[in-house]
């Protein structure tokens, strides 16, 4: 469908207004407290939801109701719907009323096995009916005839497909906000960023607003949100969640996969979504899809005492005093329990990134730039990165030569972030392939089953300070997209503000002086006192395609931290 023929601030107001109006027509009940039976249902595994949806003990509606409270509750708070369609949810999930009462002996197939259970959907991943925004104001309106490959797998198995969540201008941000939408608020802070890109979804899952979101990763859009949220996810490899039907802000670029994503408020539901997912066939449904059955993973079982390696830093932006602690106490819990917990001394971090920006960047920000409408916001460091991108060579040159000797990281990005001929880019794409396979090698040689690591350098950021930390403080996460690897998010902790805190005079230190000008920038909006009682979380790094394995150490990591914290 073609979009509404408004100038972009008419786009906004109506997109604002529609989302308004359907949130404030809803039945006054969707606003009260949940009840105690409410409460039941809402404290229900996704396990628990199947079997008494299926038993007929529990209707779909109830479900639905119980969500819905928690969702207005959470859009009230934190500003993440884009989108609801709780009564849709209901009528159109194909299983939703069928008669499945007293069938306790249901197949687990796709055609049952999510029903009842409450999903939402990051606002890039088509619906019918619904915009796909993006975060853009000229999308506003083009409603897509036909849902995307997972939405019609969610709703043949019964799933109540009910929100959509918010996403910033663009996706590539550290904040979720945008002209259409505005901002959407950290749960356990509305100072704080939720993140990006997928940060309505995180914002609506801590909240209990849904049990699974699905949202993107490119760089870390559903694992950055999960540790500033603190929540789980998983970062699959490309081919392993079905993504057609999925829009981006950059179409057409296969040089850094974009994958589908879950969210979960817990493992248990995460690692159950997941199975039940991959045992429907997802590559039935999408061309996309790597026809790989769920594979059984059972290291507990096995008594095997694990290698773990340790990645302390990127190399760029050291980790933050809170930070640097959660992924500490990880390494202890796990080196307590028996397992072989070792430094990893990564791949030169920095090499592999600058890679993945100019594949990222090859187009030179030109279709970022296309989708703005005249005087709409971006994120400040995507607009930093795009005006960097359109600056003449030879002034980059300049600049370059200006900061190599005082800012020798940022000199190298001024040399080589521009759009790039098909020769040039093509060059990057073996260059990622060398890189891939130096740490194929580094691995084998390592002998590791896991690799750990921080999601970021800090956590959730002030709303607004998105601009001194720059994109560059997702190489964290951006890392693994750009090996394709498996990555779960697992929450940890929260931030400390007696433990976490700086001594006063670290700026005069050995330590910091010793730091790049893009750490220096980042550690500027570290405040452990006003970021007190925030999450924090770290990543569980396995390889290509190993989501199973991965799933396993997120439970393995979970235990020994139950066991051995203090």
């Amino acid at each position: 469908m073609e979009a509404l023929c408004l100038p972009s601030v008419h786009h906004q107001a109506w997109k604002q207004a529609e989302r308004q109006a359907k949130i404030a027509s809803l039945p006054h009940l969707y606003s009260t407290p949940l009840s105690a039976s409410e409460e039941e249902v809402h404290a229900l595994s996704i396990s628990e939801l199947v079997t008494q949806c299926r038993l007929g003990n529990i209707q779909p509606d109830a479900v639905m109701t119980a969500y819905a409270k928690r969702a207005v509750l959470a859009h009230k708070k934190s500003n993440c719907l884009s989108d609801v369609m709780f009564d849709e949810a209901v009528t159109t999930s194909s299983l939703a009323n069928r008669g499945l009462e007293g069938n306790s002996n249901a197949s687990f197939s796709a055609e049952c096995s999510l029903l009842g259970v409450p999903i939402s959907i990051k606002d890039t991943i088509d619906i019918i009916g619904h915009d796909s925004t993006i975060g853009f104001s000229r999308n506003v309106g083009r409603k897509p005839a036909v849902s995307s490959s997972i939405v019609c797998m969610l709703l043949e198995a019964g799933a109540l497909i009910h929100a959509k969540t918010t996403v910033p201008t663009g996706l590539l941000s550290l904040e979720t906000v945008s002209d259409i939408y505005g901002r959407t608020t950290n749960p356990y802070n509305s100072a704080f960023t939720s993140g990006a890109s997928t940060g309505g979804g995180g914002a609506l899952v801590a909240h209990g607003g849904t049990k699974i979101e699905i949202g993107t990763d490119i760089a870390g859009s559903v694992r950055i949100p999960a540790h500033f949220c603190g929540i789980w996810s998983l970062k699959g490899s490309s081919g392993r969640f079905p993504a057609w039907g999925n829009q981006s802000s950059m179409p057409g670029l296969e040089s850094i996969p974009q994958v589908i994503s879950p969210m979960a408020r817990n493992l248990a539901d995460l690692l159950d979504f997941t199975k039940r997912l991959i045992l429907a066939r997802p590559w039935e449904y999408d061309h996309t899809c790597v026809p790989l059955s769920w594979r059984n993973v059972d290291l507990q079982g096995e008594g095997k005492k694990l290698k773990w390696g340790v990645m302390w830093d990127d190399g760029i932006i050291p980790p933050t005093p809170a930070c640097k602690r959660a992924l500490s106490m990880v390494a202890i819990a796990l080196r307590e329990e028996g397992h072989n917990v070792v430094d990893f001394d990564p791949p030169n971090v920095f090499d592999g990134l600058k890679v993945g920006y100019q594949l990222l960047f090859s187009d030179g920000g030109a279709q970022l730039l296309n989708f703005l409408q005249p005087g709409e916001n971006i994120s400040p460091p995507t607009r930093s990165i795009l005006d960097l991108l359109r600056l003449p060579k030879f002034v980059k040159k300049i600049m370059s030569v200006v900061r190599r000797s005082s800012d020798p990281l940022t000199s190298q990005l001024y040399e080589v972030l521009h759009g790039k001929t098909v020769i040039e880019d093509r060059s990057n794409v073996t260059a990622r392939e060398i890189y891939r396979h130096q740490w194929h090698q580094k691995w084998a040689e390592e002998g590791l089953d896991f690799i750990i690591t921080v999601p970021f350098a800090l956590p959730a950021l002030e709303n607004g300070t998105s601009e001194q930390t720059t994109l560059l403080c997702a190489g964290y996460t951006f890392l693994f997209s750009l090996l394709d690897y498996a990555v779960g998010s697992v929450p940890v902790t929260v931030v400390d503000k007696t433990l976490d805190d700086i001594p006063s005079n670290f700026i005069n230190s050995a330590e910091y002086n010793s730091f790049t000008s893009i750490a220096k920038r980042a550690w500027s909006v570290y405040d452990a006192d006003k970021m007190n009682g925030l999450p924090l979380g770290i990543q569980v790094v396995g390889r290509k395609l190993e989501e199973e394995k991965v799933l396993e150490g997120m439970q393995i990591i979970e235990s020994v931290l139950l066991k051995h914290r203090v």
